[in-house]
C-alpha cells in the first residue's frame, strides 16, 4: 500500500516562524488503483504571510476555522499506517509531517518513496523533474497547482504511469517499486539503526571484512548514527559506501563514553576518524617554581617531563598552547623559558609583560595569574573517584584517578558500600594511559558539580 501525500506550508522565512502545514491531501493507492482520499485545510496557528498566500492562494481567513494539526493527526496515522509514504521530493513533505507529530510528542515513522528519484530512474534524460514540468511533458493535467489535492492527484497519476513503465521494463518488471528505489546504503541504514539502542555509549562502524572504520560516542547512539546518513561530505559518503555492520558498548556515563572512545580510536586508528588517533606524545608543558618562588612554564620532550601540565603529539601544538597562555594571562617570556634568563623579555618592551623579569611586578601578583593555569590543568586532589550513572538504574559507573592521572573505569551496584580504597580500585578495569585522558576528565569536572570521593 502507498500513501501519496502533498502538503502546503507557511512560515520559515518571515517573522522567524517555524514552517507549519496549512493543507494536506492523502491518496491511498494499493499499487493498482486509488482506494481512499482525504483532504483538509489545517489551521497552522500562526500568521500566513502574503508570500505564501501568493504561492498557494491559502489565506488566513480560509484556515481560521480549519482543524488544527492535532485534530487530524489520528486520521493521518490511520490512513498512512502500513503504507509507504510517497511524495514528489518526499523529504520535504515527510519531514514537515514528522516535525508536526514531533511537536505533539509522537515519533512518526514511515518508509518513504520519492517520485522524483523514481522518475529519474524510469524516465531518464528529462530537462526538469519538477512536478509541473514533468506532468506537462507527460500530458498529465494539474487541476489546482500548489494546492494539496491538485498536486497529490497529479502525483498519483504520475505514480500510475511510473508503475506501468516499471512493469514494461525487462530489468525492473520483477522488482517491487520500493525495492527498485532502495539503495544499498538505505538497506545498511535500516540494518545499522535496527541494531543500535537509544542509549549512551560507544559505537563501531565495520567494513565487509569486519575491520573498524569509524568509532563514535553519544548519549544516544541511535540518533548519532542516524546523523551520519545525512552527510554531504565526500569522506562521509565514502565511509557509508564501506559500511557493512555495527557494534557498540553501552556505558551509561557520558564521561566513560568520552574516555573509552578516545582510547579505542588510538588503539584501532579507524580510517575515517580524524581526531584523537595519535598515540605518541612528543612534548609537554612542565611547571616548577624557582628559588624565588616564581612559577615557571617550560616546553620539554615528553619522556623528560617531571611535572607535566599538558602533553601534545607535536612541538607546534605545544608552542601554540603556551603562547595562548602568555597572551591570555600576560605571562613573561623569561618565565615561560622562551628567552634567556637574566634579560628583560621582549614582551615587556612592547608592554605585553607587566615586568616580572625587570622586577617591576611582585611575584605574588604574577603567580596568581600563573596559578590559574595550573589549577585549570590539574586535579585538585591526586587520588579520587568520580561516580556517574551506570548502564541500568541500579548501577553506577566509577572513574578512578590515581597520582593525578586517569586510571580506568568500572561499574558497581548502587547499593554497594566500600570500606577501603583497595575495594574501589578493584572495581576498575585499567586503561592504557594517554595524557589527553586527563584533559577529558578535567573538562568534565569543570562542567558542573559531580559526585567525587576522595581516596
Amino acid at each position: 500500500m502507498f500513501a501519496i501525500i502533498d502538503i502546503e506550508t507557511c512560515g520559515g522565512k518571515f517573522n522567524y516562524q517555524k514552517g507549519r502545514i496549512t493543507e494536506i491531501c492523502i491518496i491511498v493507492h494499493d499499487g493498482l488503483v486509488v482506494v481512499d482520499k482525504f483532504t483538509t485545510l489545517i489551521n497552522p496557528e500562526c500568521y500566513i504571510s502574503p508570500y505564501y498566500t501568493g504561492i498557494t492562494n491559502i489565506t488566513n481567513d480560509m484556515v481560521r476555522d480549519a482543524p488544527k494539526f492535532h485534530e487530524v493527526a489520528k486520521k493521518i496515522i490511520e490512513m498512512t499506517e502500513n503504507c509507504v509514504f510517497v511524495a514528489h521530493n518526499v523529504g520535504f513533505d515527510y519531514n514537515f509531517v514528522k516535525d508536526e507529530f514531533a511537536s505533539l510528542g509522537y515519533k512518526y515513522q514511515r518508509e518513504t518513496l520519492c517520485t522524483v528519484r523514481l522518475s529519474r530512474k524510469l524516465i531518464p534524460g528529462r530537462i526538469s523533474y519538477s512536478l509541473g514540468h514533468l506532468c506537462a511533458s507527460l500530458g498529465i493535467e494539474i487541476f489546482g497547482r500548489h494546492r494539496a489535492e491538485g498536486d497529490a492527484v497529479a502525483t498519483a497519476q504520475l505514480f500510475d504511469l511510473l508503475i506501468q513503465l516499471k512493469n514494461q521494463n525487462p530489468l525492473y518488471k520483477n522488482k517491487g517499486v520500493v525495492e527498485l528505489m532502495t539503495r544499498r546504503v538505505d538497506n545498511i541504514k535500516k540494518y545499522i539503526l535496527d541494531k543500535l539502542p537509544e542509549s549512551c555509549g560507544v559505537y563501531y562502524f565495520l567494513n565487509k571484512d569486519g575491520e573498524i572504520i569509524y568509532i563514535g560516542k553519544s548519549v544516544n547512539m541511535y540518533t548519532r548514527a542516524q546523523s551520519h546518513f545525512g552527510t554531504e561530505e565526500r569522506k562521509g559518503k565514502k565511509m557509508l559506501n564501506d559500511l557493512y555492520n555495527v557494534d557498540f558498548i553501552e556505558t551509561g556515563s557520558e564521561l566513560v563514553a568520552l574516555l573509552l572512545e578516545a582510547e579505542e580510536i588510538k588503539k584501532h586508528k579507524p580510517l575515517y576518524n580524524r581526531k584523537s588517533k595519535a598515540d605518541i606524545f612528543t612534548h609537554s608543558i612542565d611547571w616548577f617554581k624557582n628559588k624565588e618562588g616564581i612559577i615557571h612554564f617550560k616546553i620539554v620532550p615528553y619522556d623528560e617531563s617531571e611535572n607535566s601540565l599538558v602533553a601534545f603529539t607535536n612541538y607546534s601544538s605545544t608552542r601554540e598552547r603556551l603562547e595562548s597562555w602568555i597572551d591570555e594571562k600576560v605571562l613573561c617570556l623569561q618565565y615561560c623559558s622562551l628567552t634567556s634568563e637574566g634579560s628583560f623579555c621582549f614582551n615587556h618592551q612592547i608592554k605585553k609583560c607587566n615586568g616580572i623579569c625587570a622586577e617591576e611586578e611582585e611575584a605574588e601578583e604574577y603567580n596568581k595569574r600563573a596559578q590559574q593555569i595550573i589549577d585549570q590543568y590539574s586535579f585538585h586532589h591526586s587520588d579520587f573517584a568520580i561516580i556517574e550513572k551506570g548502564r541500568k538504574p541500579e548501577e553506577n559507573a566509577l572513574i578512578l584517578i590515581e597520582n593525578g592521572h586517569y586510571v580506568g573505569f568500572g561499574y558497581f551496584d548502587s547499593s554497594d558500600n566500600f570500606s577501603s580504597r583497595e575495594e574501589i580500585a578493584g572495581l576498575v578495569k585499567r586503561s592504557l594511559y594517554y595524557p589527553d585522558s586527563d584533559g577529558l576528565v578535567q573538562t568534565w569536572l569543570r562542567k558542573s558539580k559531580r559526585r567525587v570521593i576522595d581516596l
